[in-house]
């Protein structure tokens, strides 16, 4: 019994596709002893380039599973360098997993990438957060839709807290690119260029409770949030889970309030 390595996985693909190891070496340009190599242990970490190299050729002859991609990643020390698009994460969004937000329901669930992009949620998280599914951002909707202030009771310190974590995630994701056009249009907003300059990072929620109030009936109410990475598929932790259990609302004390207690809601 031994840990896996980057090598011996190697190997099984290439056996298990009767592919030898000169045919392999030369359609990944490399030489047949740099394969020896890599399967006798001798080099563990390829580069990208080879590691592309190997999976392209092992995939002509029979496609690799989405695991076997990312664990041949994985052994060779190369996590995902690029920040894929939103709607090449949304396609990873499995109809059991849209399934499966109904099953939360009444509670609020969400499936959102971790640029605060909204992938796909059920209807109590959409009437929960009034406007947001049609901004399809948490931060756009923050700070352009005036919707959220009347929704989030505790605005200011959502807000903040929703800007430190983006902080937080581009310094996880390797590729920042992405982040210089979100924040071009977000500095656009006062109150983010605001928030953001306060040069705050975060990876979490210091407190579960999140109070909202229904901007039609000014009812108040509260999700107790759990939030998760979703670590599986082609994109490890892109895809965020959200839910928001609904409980009886708090006041900022930590009290129980009733539902309806509009005075409770500052």
């Amino acid at each position: 019994m031994r840990p896996p390595t980057f090598g011996g996985l190697l190997r099984r693909l290439r056996d298990e596709r009767r592919i030898s190891r000169e045919k392999l070496a030369f359609a990944a340009g490399v030489s047949s002893s740099y394969i020896t190599h890599l399967e006798g242990g001798d080099r563990d970490h390829p580069t990208r380039a080879v590691v592309d190299a190997l999976i392209r050729y092992l995939d002509r002859i029979s496609p690799l599973g989405d695991a076997e991609r990312r664990h041949l990643f994985d052994l060779a020390g190369l996590a995902e360098d690029r920040f894929p698009g939103v709607e090449e994460l949304r396609a990873q969004i499995s109809d059991d997993m849209r399934n499966g937000l109904a099953v939360h329901e009444p509670n609020a669930a969400c499936y959102l990438d971790t640029r605060w992009n909204i992938l796909s949620c059920n209807d109590s998280y959409a009437r929960a957060f009034s406007g947001l599914v049609d901004d399809g951002n948490m931060l756009r909707w923050f700070f352009g839709n005036e919707l959220s202030t009347r929704v989030m009771v505790e605005w200011e310190r959502e807000a903040a807290m929703t800007v430190d974590w983006l902080r937080g995630l581009i310094g996880q994701s390797g590729d920042t690119e992405w982040a210089a056009e979100l924040l071009a249009e977000l500095g656009e907003y006062p109150e983010f260029r605001r928030m953001w300059a306060a040069g705050g990072t975060t990876y979490g929620r210091d407190s579960p409770h999140m109070h909202l109030r229904d901007p039609d009936s000014g009812d108040c109410f509260s999700l107790d949030v759990q939030m998760f990475r979703v670590d599986s598929g082609i994109h490890p932790g892109r895809i965020q889970f959200f839910l928001g259990i609904r409980t009886p609302c708090l006041d900022p004390a930590g009290s129980a309030a009733s539902v309806s207690g509009v005075d409770h809601c500052r």
